[in-house]
């Protein structure tokens, strides 16, 4: 008997609906649903709830084979809510930005690096580059805060939304002719997309 068929067997013995048991262990009836359907396994944290809820061992709910693919899909989302940690940490540390002097400005026949604060450049280049710097900081904050409260749905997205705001930053900083920032932005990119090609 497949894992699926257990836990509807279980659950019907216990007279419960797919809505009482995702109440009693905490989860969405989707969860349920999909688990019973043989559409996907449970992470290994539910499988411990199942386990201690129905008074089953957890060798008894799944075979040899589905008791390893579920820890490698275990294994698999905790290596991308780790990634999705270290993009909100590359974002969040790109305030740095604002405050090293990786910004020419031209004085005279020479061209000296300040800081964006210094820059005397046209006040809208000013006010959106800190504007940008901004957004993308608070966004990593979002991400750090989201990677402990979620399971991962949320977290696939914001991986996506990183990269786009990322690039979109990589772009300007091209078109506004500032090598250093865009050098530096784009290595930052680059590890990201690494990162990802890698952990997935």
């Amino acid at each position: 008997m497949e894992f699926n068929e257990k836990l509807q067997d279980l659950r019907k013995r216990n007279n419960l609906t797919q809505e009482q048991l995702s109440q009693k262990l905490h989860i969405s009836r989707t969860a349920v649903s999909k688990w019973e359907s043989g559409r996907g396994f449970p992470n290994i944290e539910a499988l411990k709830n199942i386990s201690k809820f129905f008074c089953v061992p957890i060798d008894q709910l799944l075979s040899g084979e589905e008791l390893l693919d579920a820890a490698e899909n275990d294994n698999n989302a905790r290596r991308l809510r780790f990634l999705s940690l270290i993009f909100g940490i590359y974002d969040f540390m790109l305030i740095s930005f604002i405050f090293l002097p990786l910004y020419g400005e031209r004085v005279g026949d020479y061209i000296r690096m300040v800081n964006l604060l210094q820059l005397a450049h046209d006040s809208w280049v000013k006010t959106s580059t800190f504007i940008l710097f901004i957004t993308i900081c608070i966004f990593g904050i979002i991400e750090i805060i989201i990677h402990f409260f979620d399971n991962g749905r949320i977290q696939r997205g914001l991986r996506g939304t990183s990269l786009v705001i990322h690039s979109i930053a990589v772009l300007a900083f091209t078109a506004t002719r500032d090598p250093y920032v865009s050098a530096f932005l784009f290595l930052l990119l680059l590890s990201k997309i690494i990162l990802l090609i890698r952990k997935t």
